[in-house]
């Protein structure tokens, strides 16, 4: 895929490296994305208008999947399976990592986890102090170029990894492309020289392939039957590997929007100072010759007639009532095709009007199936992700670990506040007015606190209690039974 005459990045590759790049510029409120769709409006730079409802959408997403860590299970908790696992994602703030790439998901349309056998801070300091360990993290969509079997699209064989670096020598540029080519069991490096092809927004964005630095080495043997590199598709269809991103298809009604929001201000910018009609008369030439309103002291006008002109100012409203409208439309739209219910930005009956926990998740049934189709993809990749790991620590480490590979059990939160009251009533339900939570567990999920300061306040409350006659010992009826009688 990069020999020495060829451009990179491959030609195969170019529409959809750019769609990230475009999509990126989208949610990130980009300067040069301002600037091209000001010019392509007809509007002036700093009175475009740009709501960004493109990173709205891909937050929600991300909300959503991995707002709440969810949990991983290889067996009992005291099992060294579970402990290892639980460490290996601890390591690697794997909860971060994965709301991260869910976000990028979104825009991009493909995300990358990469493992590998390495150092946090790659060898700035000793072994003694950061020790090898399974490395998890998120590789770049764009440097990435999967390689697929012939004659099945879906099916990915090996993973490029190639990225560009500028090397800088005195006043002298000049560009580096490092390249890792991962397989089952192995992965291959590389390094060539390129010179810049062409440019973007003062970025460069392809090279030509000049010349072979390193030649592609012998295969190192990662101990690992799979590629050290998972692919996670926001959503796929069954002819190709590409992800399909939340924005693209999103492009027209983004730029209609904000289109619209740019016309109304100008509208009211226009019209914040309008001009003041008067009647014939009211104005006289002054001593200069400029014309002069005689009302200007006296603050009045005199109308004899009802046919008189009554002086108003020149306003126009530019239909600006139908452009609201259109505005609501569009918006509306949008949220539909995104899958993005109202309520879910707060409106309609959002925790305000007494709505249940349950009314608000059936309102939000569009974002969940989202949602829920997304952590198909992820429920796979993170599975895997977690395998390969503990794998790799077997190949690589020198210790006597302990515990056997597994692959985890992944349980997804909905993401969804819970309604602590619905939940009470249906555990009252359940247990048919059993307790189900110890008084010392409910002061501290209410006040906090450790045990001592619980068991502090229970007894506190029994000596109050005990004062005021909340308690009453048993035998003194029996004590009172036995006097009557």
């Amino acid at each position: 895929m990069f020999q020495v005459g060829q451009v990179y990045p491959p030609a195969d590759h170019e529409d959809r490296i750019e769609r990230y790049r475009e999509n990126a510029e989208l949610i990130s409120c980009s300067k040069y994305m301002i600037r091209q769709i000001a010019q392509l409006l007809e509007t002036e730079e700093h009175r475009f208008i740009y709501t960004n409802y493109a990173g709205l959408i891909c937050k929600k997403s991300a909300d959503l999947l991995f707002g709440e860590s969810p949990i991983y299970s290889a067996g009992e908790d005291s099992s060294t399976e579970q402990k290892a696992l639980e460490r290996i994602v601890k390591d690697n703030a794997l909860g971060t990592v994965n709301y991260e790439m869910a976000y990028g998901n979104a825009y991009r349309g493909d995300s990358f986890y990469k493992v590998k056998w390495a150092q946090e801070y790659r060898g700035a300091l000793s072994e003694t102090l950061d020790p090898y360990r399974a490395v998890i993290e998120a590789q770049n969509a764009a440097y990435v170029f999967p390689e697929t079997i012939p004659g099945n699209e879906k099916k990915i064989a090996a993973y490029h990894i190639a990225v560009p670096v500028k090397v800088t020598e005195g006043n002298s540029v000049k560009w580096e492309l490092f390249v890792e080519t991962h397989r089952p069991g192995e992965l291959t490096t590389a390094k060539y020289a390129m010179t810049a092809q062409s440019t973007k927004d003062g970025e460069v964005i392809s090279w030509n392939i000049t010349e072979e630095i390193e030649a592609p080495s012998a295969p190192i043997e990662t101990g690992v039957p799979l590629p050290l590199v998972v692919h996670v598709p926001n959503f796929a269809l069954d002819t190709s590997w590409h992800g399909v991103d939340d924005i693209t298809e999103n492009r027209a009604l983004l730029r209609e929007i904000n289109h619209r929001l740019t016309q109304i201000s100008n509208i009211l910018d226009k019209h914040a100072d309008p001009i003041l009609a008067v009647p014939t008369g009211v104005l006289e030439d002054g001593p200069d010759g400029v014309p002069q309103q005689k009302a200007a002291y006296a603050k009045v006008f005199e109308i004899v007639g009802k046919d008189d002109v009554i002086p108003q100012y020149v306003t126009w409203d530019g239909q600006l009532e139908s452009a609201f409208k259109e505005l609501d439309k569009l918006i509306d739209a949008l949220l539909t095709v995104s899958e993005l219910p109202p309520v879910a930005l707060g409106k309609e009956n959002a925790g305000t009007s007494g709505a249940t926990g349950l009314a608000v998740k059936y309102r939000m049934g569009p974002l969940l199936s989202k949602t829920t189709r997304k952590r198909q993809y992820f429920d796979k990749a993170l599975v895997e992700v977690l395998f390969i790991a503990q794998l790799l620590e077997h190949a690589q480490s020198r210790e006597e670990l302990g515990y056997t590979p597994t692959k985890p059990h992944i349980i997804f939160k909905d993401g969804l506040p819970t309604d602590a009251r619905e939940m009470a009533e249906i555990a009252q339900i359940r247990t048919g007015g059993k307790a189900t939570m110890a008084v010392s567990d409910a002061i501290k999920l209410l006040d906090g606190g450790n045990d001592e300061q619980a068991a502090q306040a229970i007894a506190r409350i029994d000596g109050d209690e005990s004062r005021t006659g909340g308690t009453v010992d048993s035998s003194l009826f029996n004590d009172l039974d036995e006097s009557a009688a």
